[in-house]
């Protein structure tokens, strides 16, 4: 397959990006590890993988962990890497093929912990593959038309209007950054309503997901994650907090995509909290 994607000379990585994009696409885990002004970007690629990074708009340090990669360099040339390596890495996309399975880290200095906020600063995505993430949410729109409707006759049983829903979910008064962490998980646009929680990596059944609620107050997680009629995790109380864990496994991000969206039920948080509904609800 290599062969038939990749021309010999100088590379054009938005026309060989296209191609690829025709094939099946690798699982390829993010984790999203945060400490005190620091981001790394933690990415996980299959042995036997071409692989093309989005264009880092910034000088930044690189990590290579694990693994052995043949990098396709622009001039046409090959250059052989195996792990461990630590290099400054100017502006610019890579290209390569991961002969033994790659653990490659991305670190940025900034007190910054929205994902979708550092993608925008740090990478630049191509024409072609965001035209091609549109298509695919516009397939995976249809799956969620039940989920909209079943969330706004929850909100309808707790007296509440669509606007009174979307009003709290925007005051940030009771909100708090994601606490430092290693996380799975990033904000995006969602199918279901405005904002929606996305797996970048492989979740676990029984994984916790990461803290809804901190001393009272929602993080990014508790306040972006969205009803579903049949959701893939749950809300749980530890103590005086509220975390949010996985009940079904959950795929992440194949390709660079998105993973598959985070839901929960929102009568179960509902009740987790002590809220009842205005009128008794019969579950069909």
């Amino acid at each position: 397959m290599m062969d038939l994607i990749i021309p010999e000379g100088e590379l054009d990585l938005d026309v060989i990006a296209a191609k690829m994009l025709q094939f099946e696409q690798a699982d390829c885990p993010v984790i999203h590890r945060f400490s005190p002004g620091l981001y790394i970007r933690e990415v996980r690629v299959p042995s036997d993988t071409l692989a093309i990074g989005h264009y880092q708009k910034c000088e930044h340090l690189n990590l290579f962990l694990q693994g052995k990669v043949l990098m396709y360099n622009e001039d046409g040339t090959k250059t052989e890497l195996t792990a461990p390596m630590i290099f400054t890495a100017p502006p610019g996309r890579k290209m390569g093929y991961v002969i033994d399975e790659m653990v490659w880290l991305n670190i940025y200095p900034t007190q910054e912990t929205d994902v979708e906020t550092l993608e925008e600063t740090y990478l630049d995505k191509n024409v072609t593959w965001q035209e091609h993430k549109k298509l695919m949410d516009t397939i995976k729109a249809n799956d969620r038309i039940s989920d909209i409707e079943d969330y706004k006759a929850l909100i309808s049983d707790y007296g509440l209007t669509e606007e009174d829903v979307r009003k709290e979910t925007e005051d940030e008064t009771d909100q708090v950054p994601i606490p430092a962490g290693d996380y799975k998980f990033l904000i995006s646009n969602s199918n279901i309503e405005g904002k929606g929680v996305f797996a970048s990596a492989s979740i676990d059944p029984g994984e916790i997901i990461g803290p809804a609620n901190v001393d009272g107050k929602r993080t990014p997680l508790g306040r972006y994650c969205n009803h579903s009629m049949q959701p893939n995790a749950k809300m749980i109380r530890i103590g005086n907090d509220i975390f949010l864990a996985a009940i079904s496994e959950i795929p992440g991000c194949r390709g660079g995509l998105n993973g598959e969206e985070i839901t929960t039920d929102y009568r179960k948080n509902l009740k987790l909290i002590g809220r009842e509904p205005c009128r008794e609800y019969i579950q069909q």
